[in-house]
């Protein structure tokens, strides 16, 4: 049941006498200089001297290692969560030459929320020595994403592997059986094309969520934005998902403004959001008579969509978990593991954010905000 609710280059070998007379005051603007360049780069560099005292900082070395203080003029320290960094510059002062090494550092708490609890970096370090001074220069290269990329990418596959592999062996299965002339009646016959057919469209549609994931990720083609309503979009799904809708008879709610709901996009990746978040929400609530409501509202700035339903919800320790490929948490429903890692794509390709709330057996809120034009 659905319910509508309204509401001038100098010449190359010629030494010039400016050359030979540097002043300092030259030396320390070119200094000056070269610290602001350097304090645009995205590695952290550091330079002490041979008593390991900081030479010199850049911002970026800074924020790496909050919540030490990092000035020019002082010892480096010897706090625990630097030993990655003194040890190195031991390294390349005893080798005399460059060498490299890792370091994970965990963030303090404040941090947490915003980024990973620990940061991978890379690190490299080499003697330095100019004007009489010497000492070791390091560069600190932040790895964690790269790192986090490529692990996404290893389970992926793995677990791509194994959803692929569970229907094929049963399918393999059942051709044996049927190959070895054991079934002789007809009704055991449809029994195993049957169960042949359920787990070949189970595997279409993990390549089909694969693929979508897969576009999505590269998007080398531009979406194809176009303008249309919402509430017709949501219909849309729910049409789609007539079958699953006609068995579990959930009470749905539409509530959006009375023209619908304008908005710009790529349709074929809004229709891919409400229906795998409404499927989402009936596979995880066998029960029927489950409240689904779909509200949209608009303000001058963004668009604010809403699916809240009142079924067992999620557990907070699944939470975190609820967006990864293939997650299916404590419920082990049946679904592909695929549809709300395609939801949360979707509307980020979009320049929009999607928010999960839940509170078992009261509700589970999914708020998607995309940003209007302006």
């Amino acid at each position: 049941m659905i319910m509508e609710v309204t509401s001038a280059p100098a010449q190359p070998g010629v030494k010039t006498e400016q050359a030979d007379n540097a002043s300092p005051m030259c030396m320390q603007d070119d200094c000056r200089l070269f610290g602001t360049l350097l304090n645009e780069a995205p590695q952290g560099i550091l330079v002490v001297d041979d008593a390991d005292t900081i030479v010199f900082a850049n911002l970026a070395m800074s924020v790496m290692l909050i919540p030490h203080s990092l000035e020019e003029g002082r010892p480096l320290g010897t706090a625990p969560s630097l030993e990655a960094i003194t040890r190195i510059i031991a390294d390349a002062r005893t080798r005399r030459t460059r060498v490299e090494g890792e370091l994970r550092l965990p963030l303090p708490h404040s941090y947490a929320a915003e980024w990973s609890h620990e940061r991978h970096y890379h690190l490299s370090a080499a003697p330095w020595s100019e004007g009489g001074r010497s000492g070791i220069w390091v560069m600190v290269e932040d790895r964690t994403e790269h790192d986090t990329i490529a692990q996404t990418r290893q389970d992926f596959v793995t677990s791509a592997g194994h959803e692929l592999r569970t229907p094929l062996s049963l399918i393999h299965g059942y051709i044996e059986t049927l190959k070895s002339g054991m079934i002789k009646n007809t009704t055991s016959l449809v029994r195993c094309l049957d169960v042949m057919e359920k787990h070949s469209r189970r595997m279409m549609r993990i390549i089909d969520d694969m693929l979508t994931i897969s576009r999505l990720e590269g998007l080398e083609e531009p979406l194809k934005t176009e303008s249309f309503l919402v509430r017709g979009c949501v219909h849309d799904a729910i049409e789609h998902l007539t079958p699953l809708v006609e068995i579990r008879q959930p009470l749905i709610t539409l509530d959006f403004p009375p023209d619908g709901g304008l908005l710009n996009g790529d349709r074929f990746y809004w229709d891919q959001i409400f229906s795998n978040l409404i499927e989402n929400a009936l596979k995880e609530n066998p029960r029927t008579g489950l409240r689904i409501t779909i509200s949209g509202r608009w303000t001058e700035h963004e668009c604010i969509i809403t699916v809240t339903d009142d079924g067992i919800g999620i557990r907070p320790e699944d939470l975190p978990n609820a967006f990864k490929r293939f997650y299916r948490g404590a419920q082990e429903s049946k679904g592909t593991g695929l549809g709300l890692s395609i939801v949360k794509r979707a509307v980020e390709v979009h320049g929009g954010t999607i928010d999960l709330e839940s509170h078992p057996g009261v509700s589970t809120v999914f708020t998607i905000r995309v940003p209007l034009p302006g």
